[in-house]
């Protein structure tokens, strides 16, 4: 599932791929903007973790899940 998440103060937006389904990302994300947690916390699909702080939160883009390449020439 590719997320994107726009950062207040910040140039770029962050996009991750991640594992986390699509009603998980938007549970994570309510939670964060209705104070039950001040962290926004997002996994990857390496396991790496994205922290952040939900006050600072511009927008969030839920985006389709990924279909898996193979091969060289494999552009969609």
């Amino acid at each position: 599932m590719e997320v994107k998440i726009g950062v207040q103060h910040a140039p770029r937006e962050i996009s991750i791929e991640s594992a986390q389904s699509a009603a998980e990302v938007e549970k994570a994300v309510a939670d964060a903007l209705s104070g039950n947690a001040k962290l926004l916390s997002l996994e990857d699909e390496h396991g790496r973790k994205v922290l952040i702080p939900a006050d600072r939160l511009a927008y969030v883009e839920i985006g389709e899940p990924a279909a898996r390449r193979v091969g060289f020439g494999a552009a969609l």
